[in-house]
């Protein structure tokens, strides 16, 4: 059997439920994997010992009386320092919150002990989780485990880092501008980032009462070593709750999906110059997807700028009111980071501004909904090229080296 660490969280479970391995077993193999490679890589900022290795014996006794076990009975998770967990700090990454103590799991947190999840550890995070990479004024730097010299990504490269390495099975993140897809790349994990309302997100720190920019843009999510785990774990956050308003109950499963499914990917996005090396894997993937049947457009959707504009605005604007307070909280890079973000950012002059903002982003957000790759829809240096297996067939390539 490969090392335990090593198991994906689905397997894990199979093995606990059929008795091959006991919950404290799983659980000790990977507190041993945090003792001997965080101190390389910074990712897990607070290991959870006595807590997890209780659980784990509670739930080894619940797995000897022949009680219902969850889908993920014994697998250890980690949980980022934004994400509420009773009786401990949320920080944010931030020296001022270091005693932020909640009385309360989050919707997230309660769902995945429910499952039979164990929670081994917090992970790190930048000042108020607002930079592409993960350099927090508390805990420190976390470093990429493939090559320290690069990122992690951010905000949520503790769970990423610890994930590629092996100190969890399951990490607990959030997006509301990247954060969960860009550690994700970064450090070679999966991760999906849900549509808004199919997960709950709810928590005291900062403020129990949210922005309308975290209420509409900010999705808590899974992230994990396998698109299995991901989808697992989806299924065991997903569904309304009490305490988020805008959370649903949604079906996992839809209709089936016409095909050839079409997929429109941008290769070099407007706006900005692409590393070659990016524009040559995406266009790899692309291949990849097409000789799997896809049917692959390279385009981008419409008014693309536009689209990152109004974000930045929309985030930015909403902050403002709380923006002094929280510069005065945060770490000195991540004030360089905020005040060139502002200096980019075209101000919110009044009400009229604000609620101007919201129709243009309800517009946009109906443009990419009546997207289709089988339309050109903006300007790209490349036009539109559509592609499908049959033109792709003969492209086989050996997976990469891990």
């Amino acid at each position: 059997m490969a090392q335990v660490w090593k198991l994906p969280a689905l397997d894990l479970a199979r093995r606990v439920a059929a008795k091959e391995l006991s919950c404290l077993e799983v659980i000790e193999a990977h507190l041993a994997r945090i003792a001997e490679v965080n101190p390389a890589v910074n990712a897990v900022v607070r290991v959870l010992e006595a807590d997890a290795r209780a659980a784990a014996r509670a739930a080894d006794a619940k797995l000897a009386a022949r009680e219902p076990l969850g889908p993920l009975h014994g697998v250890p998770f980690t949980v980022k320092e934004n994400i509420d967990v009773a009786g401990q700090a949320t920080t944010w990454g931030m020296r001022p919150l270091a005693q932020a103590i909640v009385p309360m799991d989050a919707p997230v947190v309660e769902r995945m002990r429910a499952a039979g999840a164990i929670l081994i550890g917090r992970t790190n995070l930048p000042d108020m989780a607002l930079r592409v990479h993960t350099d927090s004024s508390l805990h420190g730097l976390t470093k990429n485990p493939w090559n320290p010299a690069r990122t992690a990504g951010g905000s949520s490269g503790g769970d990423a880092a610890a994930l590629a390495t092996g100190m969890t099975a399951i990490g607990l993140g959030n997006d509301i501008g990247g954060s969960l897809r860009n550690p994700a790349n970064a450090c070679g994990i999966a991760s999906i980032r849900p549509t808004q309302g199919r997960v709950p997100d709810a928590g005291f720190v900062p403020a129990e009462d949210r922005p309308m920019a975290v209420q509409l843009m900010n999705m808590q999510g899974p992230m994990a070593r396998t698109v299995a785990d991901v989808r697992a774990a989806l299924k065991v956050l997903m569904g309304a709750h009490p305490r988020d308003a805008w959370s649903v109950d949604a079906p996992f499963e839809s209709a089936p999906v016409r095909r050839p499914i079409r997929v429109a990917v941008v290769v070099e996005p407007p706006g900005g110059p692409t590393d070659p090396a990016i524009a040559t894997t995406v266009r790899r993937a692309a291949d990849v997807l097409a000789d799997a049947g896809y049917e692959i457009a390279d385009v981008c959707p419409p008014r693309y700028g536009e689209a990152i504009e109004t974000w930045a605005r929309f985030l930015i604007g909403d902050f403002a009111p709380v923006l002094p307070q929280l510069l005065g909280m945060m770490g000195e890079d991540a004030r360089t980071f905020l005040g060139t973000v502002r200096a980019g950012v075209a101000p919110l002059a009044d009400a009229a501004a604000y609620s101007a903002l919201l129709i243009q982003r309800d517009s946009i957000g109906r443009a990419w909904s009546q997207f289709s790759p089988r339309r050109r829809s903006c300007s790209h240096r490349h036009g539109l090229n559509i592609r499908s297996r049959s033109a792709t067939t003969s492209r086989r390539r050996r997976p990469p080296a891990r």
